[in-house]
């Protein structure tokens, strides 16, 4: 795969982050302060992107499909004096899918499941969460996704995607990967097999 320049920002916060909630493939909104967040990511990628020559237009710029990567996205180019819906979207960067627990915390998960949690605990790489997938078969499609990219991204996507990324690109082993934070209001420049983190 032909090495890209990423910079790739976490949605902003939801009222299911603060409550702790596994989203996946649901499609919440961003709150207050996620909308924040945007716009603090806004001002950091524009510093970094001076900082390196180019202006936020010389990138292409891709999205999750769902809706708190696109509000993020777009509260970012509006920030960016970008136009803010013309950006791509890309299915292939929807969060990791929790399947059955979406919706709940960790806390019910392991109430209701207490042997598939334990199970999750012990290989975070390859649990697949009742209808749900896992990292391994997400980083199937980042795979795809990142070999497809022709060009340098500003990427808005998820959590679970990153982490997914970080194994690709070889930043960190599978084993680890999963448990790799991935913060809100920061920006990661992913170039040249590593991973930097601004914010």
């Amino acid at each position: 795969m032909k090495s890209r320049v990423l910079y790739y920002i976490r949605h902003g916060e939801t009222d299911w982050n603060v409550a702790g909630r596994l989203q996946g493939s649901r499609d919440t909104p961003l709150n207050a302060v996620g909308r924040r967040q945007a716009a603090a990511c806004a001002a950091i990628l524009r510093e970094l992107l001076a900082r390196d020559g180019h202006a936020p237009g010389d990138f292409t710029h891709v999205a999750s499909p769902l809706m708190r990567a696109r509000q993020t996205a777009e509260i970012m180019r509006a920030a960016l004096d970008l136009a803010p819906g013309d950006y791509r979207v890309d299915a292939r960067l929807c969060e990791i899918g929790f399947g059955e627990w979406e919706g709940l915390t960790l806390r019910e998960v392991r109430a209701r499941s207490p042997q598939a949690l334990a199970a999750r605990e012990r290989d975070k790489w390859d649990f697949v969460p009742p209808g749900g997938e896992s990292y391994a078969q997400v980083a199937v499609r980042m795979r795809a996704w990142y070999a497809a990219l022709e060009d340098d991204a500003v990427v808005v996507a998820h959590g679970g995607t990153a982490r997914a990324l970080i194994a690709v690109l070889g930043v960190a082993p599978p084993a680890k990967a999963p448990s790799i934070e991935i913060g809100q209001g920061i920006v990661y420049r992913f170039a040249d097999g590593g991973m930097s983190r601004y914010g």
